[in-house]
């Protein structure tokens, strides 16, 4: 994960980054080479093929950061990522570490992030692939990461809560991005590494999903109930997710699927609604909260104590429902990212509403 600094978060580059597809750059499709694609929105309607991103010379790299001495703004196990300016704007120069492994791990978020275009999906505004250490630009997220956002960059003290009608919004933007990476891309992708740091939010506060190396494209990721193969040794596998969000189907048969997203983007859903984080001091929020889901208890048990009384408790039931429906134990009886985005929509009317209104009037939640 990195490390919010001064206000800037880019794509994180946890642990999991090592764990990669095997493949080339073919691996995400060939979206870029088309006249056109499906609008992720789901009207039906095309749009544009992906703009290409700028290819730099490592010299233009070199210059962007001032030789790598300009403001460090979020480091990780597997990167650095600095400030700097692109075409006279703030972009975020994200730096892979030099390695074979690592930089299999940024040919696969390279090849996602050309050939995937969605509002809610981070965009990628240049890279350099001339070296070993893989370079990635990417746009700015003023407002930081989710996960910051909801417990706080500095412990949380003091800090302002997430309005609620705010975290609905985004649970929706992040659950039509993973709903067009499973069923819109060609071939279909998944995450791999779905958590509240790998959403960024921009200026006006909406979400953009970021980190795809640990992305899988084809079968793998088509298949919501593949058969599960031999698992290989812990020592020769490395596991795909972070502490909390990982799917305990996927950590016993070594399979990786679109359900394996919809497990992570429960446990979102949970820190969401509780504002409890995900994994703290060894504990999992799904461990604490299973007992009440499974005791049908008022929901507004559950929603985070600094929000008082200012949430609407229909939502908040609705979404207790479809967490504990996302995070069941048999993948093949949860919701498709498609099921999550229609009961979102469905039930979280009143909330997005009241952010489009904000949003449009300059407001900020």
């Amino acid at each position: 994960m990195l490390l919010q600094r001064r206000g800037l978060l880019c794509c994180g580059c946890g642990g999991s980054a090592a764990a990669v597809a095997a493949g080339g750059r073919g691996g995400f499709g060939d979206t870029a080479d088309r006249p056109g694609t499906k609008d992720p929105a789901g009207d039906g309607k095309m749009m544009a093929a992906p703009a290409s991103a700028r290819q730099l010379s490592w010299a233009q790299v070199e210059a962007m950061t001032g030789g790598f001495t300009s403001a460090v703004v979020g480091e990780g196990g597997f990167s650095t990522v600095y400030l700097a300016r692109l075409a006279g704007s703030l972009a975020a120069v994200k730096v892979h570490r030099s390695s074979e492994r690592l930089h299999r791990a940024f040919r696969q978020e390279l090849d996602a992030l050309l050939r995937v275009r969605h509002p809610h999906i981070v965009r990628l505004l240049a890279f350099c692939d001339q070296r070993d250490e893989g370079v990635l630009v990417l746009e700015f997220a003023p407002n930081g990461n989710l996960h910051d956002q909801l417990h706080g960059g500095g412990g949380g003290k003091g800090a302002v809560p997430m309005l609620w009608a705010r975290r609905v919004s985004v649970a929706l933007q992040v659950a039509r991005a993973l709903e067009y990476l499973h069923d819109r891309c060609e071939p279909q992708v998944v995450h791999g590494d779905v958590k509240a740091s790998n959403v960024l939010l921009d200026a006006a506060m909406g979400a953009r999903l970021c980190d795809f190396g640990s992305a899988r494209a084809g079968f793998s990721a088509a298949v919501a109930g593949a058969s599960p193969r031999p698992r290989p040794s812990a020592s020769a596998r490395a596991v795909l997710g972070s502490p909390g969000y990982v799917d305990p189907h996927y950590l016993r048969s070594g399979v990786v699927t679109k359900k394996s997203d919809v497990y992570s983007f429960g446990v979102l859903l949970l820190e969401l609604l509780t504002g409890v984080q995900a994994f703290c001091d060894g504990r999992l929020l799904t461990a604490a909260v299973a007992p009440r889901i499974s005791a049908a208890c008022d929901a507004g048990e559950l929603v985070d104590q600094r929000l008082g009384c200012r949430y609407d408790a229909d939502e908040a039931a609705a979404m207790v429902a479809l967490a504990a429906a996302c995070v069941g134990e048999n993948p093949s009886l949860r919701p498709s990212m498609a099921d999550v985005v229609r009961a979102l929509e469905r039930n979280g009317r009143a909330s997005i509403a009241t952010v489009g209104r904000r949003s449009d009037g300059g407001g900020k939640l």
